[in-house]
């Protein structure tokens, strides 16, 4: 590996750090989205029942020793469900805008590889062809193949490499995305239940109905 960065230049070493750093931040979100994801059927059932006894303070004990962005959110609204519906909804709004950011931490960084890497490949890619066509002006255009051989070689695996790091490191953030694209979809599930829930044990008691 070590002879590959040094036989591509000084680029070729950018593009590994880049590469270290990519696998760093996909590790790391994975990990983080992996322990955020729950069973969200199992606890907004498991809430809907509590809640329909009224008893908030163990809805709130059962989220708070939930992880993940789902049960922060179904904590925020249970923790107003003396409010109004509408209330409620501006609630559910806020809790999953202050989740957002801290799914999508590190997120650019993976974002800045994948597109910046090729770039570093194109920026190897040409200074290897300098590096050919100085010595074909060297040896004043009658250079053989194995003299700029050298230059095409560093070009060529330049390239290669950069494309190496930043197809799997754009893969890695298109999963990413769909991971957290699913969080947010249970958070609005959660809302949206939970909102309902309220709003039913609310309809309930104004009736008169145990």
């Amino acid at each position: 590996m070590l002879d590959i960065l040094q036989k591509g230049g000084p680029v070729m070493w950018i593009i590994g750090v880049c590469s270290i750093i990519a696998v760093g931040v996909f590790l790391e979100r994975l990990l983080f989205l992996h322990r955020a994801t729950i069973s969200v059927g199992d606890l907004l059932r498991g809430l809907a029942n509590i809640l329909r006894k009224e008893n908030y303070s163990e809805a709130l004990q059962e989220c708070a020793g939930t992880p993940g962005p789902v049960a922060r959110v179904a904590h925020a609204i249970i923790l107003r469900h003396g409010t109004s519906r509408s209330e409620l909804r501006e609630v559910a709004q806020e809790a999953g805008q202050l989740e957002i950011p801290r799914l999508e931490l590190h997120l650019p960084i993976l974002t800045a590889v994948a597109y910046v890497t090729p770039l570093l490949g194109l920026m190897g890619t040409l200074l290897g062809l300098l590096t050919a066509f100085q010595e074909i002006a060297a040896q004043s255009g009658y250079a053989t193949a194995t003299d700029v051989a050298g230059g095409v070689y560093e070009s060529l695996l330049t390239a290669a490499f950069a494309l190496g790091v930043a197809i799997p490191a754009y893969l890695a953030l298109c999963l990413l995305s769909a991971r957290i694209n699913a969080l947010i979809h249970d958070m609005e599930r959660a809302g949206i239940e939970i909102i309902t829930v309220l709003d039913e044990v609310r309809n309930r008691k104004a009736l008169g109905n145990p």
